[in-house]
């Protein structure tokens, strides 16, 4: 799939951390039909690499140690057009294609074994008070502009403890500053996993679902990051001393634990790239 129109622009103007987007390009599924509009400011060309290849935070740091600096500090904004409503998956495509006609990127995955963490349940067939089986009948809806009722619609009642969007990792209000608080709701086991490294978790390694739990689920978790995992000494964020350690919440939470394990892991190896082609 291709788009039929594209523009890549380097952003010399906008700082670090100032990007936007029309829909977020996480891994998940969160997204809102646009009609075949793809728009993009101020991201690095590493950030669209993982939106193209559906790269989790499982996989992202082999995928940044084998690129050059200029791809994760130059900055790109990306305007291209196509027909039909495309799925989001199908823009990762239509990225794809994008990037290796401009940036002339060729890569493959492959499979290694590498030492990684399974997650597991805490105590079989229990689960934790802030995860549970999705419930099909509640409004699930993957973008995050939801649209307001009718006046004469029956109340659409959600549970609090979860986020209102669905299909994608988000973060959440803490109930005291000094904390990290993120969840989700209508996603797999498998996505749960591999979102766990990193992000203030401590986390250092890949995460594999291996609760042998299957459907959908949705989760929410709170805990106080420490220093050094996600947070530099000078960070002007406070870490709650009250708050639980990711791994206290990842328990008393949601009843899973990791175990240290050895397991395949799919990698993207970037095979060639280079800086940008004229439009």
């Amino acid at each position: 799939m291709a788009f039929d129109t594209a523009t890549v622009r380097e952003n010399t103007t906008a700082p670090p951390g100032a990007t936007n987007a029309n829909f977020p390009l996480g891994p998940g599924d969160v997204y809102s039909r646009n009609g075949g509009l793809f728009r993009a400011n101020g991201f690095s060309l590493a950030a669209y690499i993982e939106f193209a290849y559906k790269v989790t935070p499982n996989q992202e740091e082999f995928l940044l140690s084998q690129l050059p600096e200029w791809v994760t500090t130059e900055r790109f904004d990306i305007e291209a057009t196509g027909e039909g409503n495309p799925t989001k998956d199908q823009m990762r495509l239509m990225i794809q294609a994008v990037l290796a006609d401009r940036f002339r990127l060729a890569a493959h995955f492959e499979t290694r074994q590498v030492p990684v963490f399974a997650l597991i349940l805490d105590r079989p067939g229990e689960l934790g008070p802030q995860l549970q089986k999705h419930a099909d009948e509640l409004p699930c809806p993957t973008t995050s502009m939801v649209p307001s009722p009718a006046p004469s619609a029956q109340p659409q009642l959600l549970d609090a403890r979860f986020p209102a969007t669905c299909g994608g990792m988000l973060a959440m209000p803490p109930s005291a500053p000094g904390r990290l608080r993120g969840g989700a709701r209508n996603v797999t086991m498998e996505l749960i996993a591999s979102s766990l490294k990193g992000g203030g978790s401590s986390v250092d390694r890949p995460v594999l679902d291996r609760t042998g739990l299957t459907g959908k689920f949705d989760f929410a978790i709170e805990f106080t990051p420490q220093f050094g995992a996600g947070l530099s000494a000078g960070s002007n964020f406070r870490p709650d001393p009250t708050g639980p350690t990711f791994e206290q919440a990842l328990k008393e939470q949601l009843g899973l634990k990791l175990e240290s394990q050895t397991g395949p892991m799919d990698f993207l190896v970037i095979d060639y790239i280079e800086t940008p082609s004229p439009n």
